[in-house]
């Protein structure tokens, strides 16, 4: 073998271990590639200038300490009611602060992540939905809100929360805002000459439970995302069962989109007028939690555990939700 061969069979050689290497190491990190916890409360002293403010600290099935808010509405009686599920690195507390203007009347509930704000546990796609699911029992049991009338709201990488409970609940209607097909779809665009379909563990594969929603589903983009790519949502929207709008926020990128005035009232109005629409189905009022929760109405403050920087690119970029 001549020395050019020799060189080429070596750097070659390096050029496997580096690929090798990066592929174990994306498929030991990968929790660390799409959660980013936050732990901070982005708002410290939430309360809802238009709702009743609690916060509140359930169990999940296996135990776990979930915190978060309730707002009821300062009216009596029953309402129909929100769940909201957040972004890969955001803190609910935020939703508490515009909860007036983006769920007016409605009863709204938002439960930090495993591992977020003051939740207990460590982030994983299953639990995300097993909590979900929980959360949309426990909502259903209050004697304020009226089981018929429940929506699901998430952002971004609470988009494939939000579809996977509203299959497995009976949701009124569905808000998606910046939503994708599957993670794995986008982490194979970012990692294109990894097997990642062989590593990725925590998919959220929206597009395989979309064509199932029976619920109205409502999708909102940002005009300019740099984390979410159009491309993504609109295959998840050719695949919706029951698109009921898509429409693109103006001056909004995957950061802002929540906190703008055109969105929150775009929210508010689409809510607003499904929850106004004649109930077409059968009751639901017998639904019964899958399991038995421990509920605490008082506020503790509890340390959420921080996971380690990644040195790995993420699948979503650090700092977006």
């Amino acid at each position: 073998m001549d020395t050019r061969n020799k060189i080429a069979a070596g750097m070659a050689g390096v050029a496997s271990m580096l690929w090798l290497g990066l592929t174990a190491a994306v498929a030991a990190n990968q929790r660390r590639l799409v959660f980013n916890p936050t732990v901070e409360r982005e708002v410290k002293s939430p309360r809802s200038s238009g709702h009743r403010t609690r916060p509140v600290v359930l169990r999940a099935r296996d135990g776990t300490r979930l915190c978060g808010w309730l707002m009821t509405p300062l009216a009596p009686g029953q309402h129909p009611a929100v769940i909201y599920f957040g972004g890969r690195s955001e803190e609910v507390s935020w939703v508490v602060r515009d909860a007036g203007k983006l769920f007016p009347n409605m009863a709204v509930l938002a439960v930090n992540y495993r591992g977020y704000g003051e939740s207990h546990g460590v982030p994983a796609e299953i639990h995300m939905i097993e909590d979900g699911c929980m959360l949309f029992d426990w909502m259903a049991g209050r004697v304020h809100v009226d089981p018929r009338r429940i929506a699901v709201v998430g952002r971004s990488l609470g988009s494939g929360v939000a579809v996977q409970v509203a299959k497995e609940r009976p949701a009124h209607s569905v808000v998606l805002i910046t939503p994708y097909d599957s993670i794995l779809a986008i982490a194979k665009r970012k990692f294109r000459v990894m097997p990642i379909e062989y590593m990725l563990r925590h998919r959220f594969e929206s597009i395989k439970y979309a064509p199932s929603l029976k619920a109205p589903t409502y999708v909102l983009r940002a005009a300019s995302d740099d984390v979410v790519p159009h491309s993504h949502t609109d295959q998840l929207v050719a695949k919706l069962a029951r698109l009921c709008g898509d429409e693109v926020v103006p001056d909004s990128d995957h950061m802002n989109i929540p906190y703008l005035e055109a969105t929150q009232s775009r929210i508010a109005s689409f809510l607003t007028a499904r929850f106004a629409m004649p109930i077409a189905v059968p009751s639901v009022a017998d639904v019964t939690p899958a399991a038995v929760l421990a509920a605490d109405t008082s506020a503790i403050a509890i340390a959420a555990p921080r996971l380690p920087a990644s040195p790995l690119l993420p699948i979503f970029p650090l700092g977006a939700k």
